[in-house]
């Protein structure tokens, strides 16, 4: 348990917590008992005074030159994640990238649970997918009231994305994982996390561009 009331907690520390609960996770497989920020920071090659931010935002409290708990330091950062209280959650789309997310199993270790899939495809509908029946896209905000499901994910074409974010906001949820190409229309009480595939490929190959130009240019000075 954490020993002090938790921060408000910046996007980029959230973004950092998941790599120091693999990291922990792994120390602790190895049967280790305490790790310090400058241990983390130079495994994970980030600051140490940044992970001690980072750490202190949990609420977790280290003891001078000792480090921290890593039993405790993983309670507190599951608990500032929420995934030590496991959410279910509605896929829609199982197409090849719904089927992925739908057949990822670590998704339970970071507390989310998939307990549906939903498409339009007749194909697709009423088939198994990773051990979960396809169902109709039209059901989903019916069941999505009466099994009280908050989350939803969304994995479909960018022009039924917002057809399905509206379906979702009917069935109560109040948050969208949403993977398609597009900004989506919801009401302010729902939260959306955007992941643009393309903007990050776009982001991936622009950089390895520069990177070879930049080698080409090196390699010409040293020429002359």
């Amino acid at each position: 348990m954490s020993d002090a009331t938790p921060k408000v907690i910046s996007e980029p520390t959230l973004r950092r917590l998941p790599h120091y609960h693999r990291y922990l996770k792994s120390l602790a497989e190895q049967g280790r008992d305490v790790v310090s920020c400058p241990n983390i920071g130079a495994a994970l090659g980030l600051d140490p005074t940044q992970v001690r931010k980072d750490l202190e935002a949990t609420g977790a409290v280290g003891r001078p030159r000792v480090g921290y708990s890593i039993p405790r330091l993983l309670e507190a950062i599951e608990t500032v994640l929420g995934w030590n209280n496991v959410s279910q959650a509605f896929l829609a789309g199982a197409g090849h990238l719904g089927a992925a997310l739908l057949g990822y199993r670590r998704f339970a270790e970071s507390g989310l649970e998939i307990v549906a899939a939903f498409d339009t495809d007749p194909a697709k509908i009423g088939r198994p997918l990773h051990g979960r029946e396809v169902l109709p896209l039209e059901k989903l905000p019916q069941l999505a009231r009466r099994m009280h499901v908050m989350v939803g994910i969304l994995a479909v074409p960018a022009e039924a994305a917002q057809a399905v974010a509206d379906l979702m906001v009917e069935g109560g949820i109040r948050a969208i994982w949403n993977f398609a190409p597009v900004r989506l229309r919801v009401p302010e009480t729902v939260i959306v996390q955007h992941e643009d595939l393309h903007a990050s490929l776009a982001a991936l190959t622009q950089k390895l561009a520069s990177t070879l130009q930049a080698e080409v240019r090196k390699g010409a000075e040293h020429v002359r």
